[in-house]
């Protein structure tokens, strides 16, 4: 736990908060309400009672689903700003958490007790407007990656993952792009040999260069 932040800074994170009275405003921003996680650290985890609703002031948290095998697939990341789908889900259907949430980066988070959730929600329309949105807008996402990997080749979705970094050199294990795709590292590790060897890349330790981006859009197109 952690003193109060500064409550200019959640407003301008979370705008959806604006227009609450001073009451409220003071029963969000209680010090034991407000965390910092250092990098690495379990947000929550798969069949755990959701606490809280939470509010990224600063970081990255990965959300992800973990087969029995140990084989990881990446459902989305929830960025300063916002909302965290599967914690909104487990609040309104009582019901824990059926994913886990790791901190990708050092994380500030204020934690709205359901109390506090239960109250936005019935009573101030701008917040329950936004959880909603975002609700949708994350289904969309998710529906999109069913397909993909539903549907789509594997080298096809490695493809597009590299191209979507937007970077001529990415820096990234085979172990954490085989968890992006929810496949395996030693499958990526052979298609990133195969796009070597058909000079779309070029690889190094823990990370690769791209050296034929048309080709790898053409591939992702297929």
């Amino acid at each position: 736990m952690d003193a109060a932040v500064n409550p200019q800074k959640i407003l301008d994170l979370y705008p959806a908060l604006a227009g609450l009275s001073t009451v409220d405003m003071a029963s969000l921003l209680q010090p034991r309400s407000v965390m910092n996680l250092p990098s690495g650290t379990q947000v929550f985890a798969e069949h755990q009672p959701c606490q809280g609703f939470p509010l990224l002031l600063e970081g990255s948290i990965k959300v992800a689903k973990l087969a029995s095998s140990g084989r990881e697939l990446v459902l989305y990341r929830v960025a300063p700003g916002g909302s965290c789908i599967i914690s909104s889900s487990c609040l309104l259907g009582h019901t824990a958490y059926n994913a886990r949430g790791s901190a990708e980066t050092p994380l500030t988070l204020l934690i709205l007790p359901i109390p506090v959730f239960s109250k936005l929600m019935l009573e101030h329309l701008p917040f329950r407007d936004f959880v909603f949105y975002l609700f949708a807008e994350r289904i969309g996402e998710l529906m999109q990656l069913v397909e993909e990997v539903a549907f789509a080749r594997l080298d096809q979705r490695l493809a597009k993952l590299l191209l979507a970094r937007n970077e001529n050199t990415v820096n990234i294990t085979h172990q954490q792009l085989a968890e992006e795709l929810g496949s395996v590292r030693e499958i990526v590790s052979r298609l990133l040999k195969g796009f070597a060897a058909q000079g779309f890349v070029t690889l190094g330790r823990e990370q690769l260069s791209i050296a034929d981006r048309t080709g790898l859009q053409k591939l992702a197109a297929m």
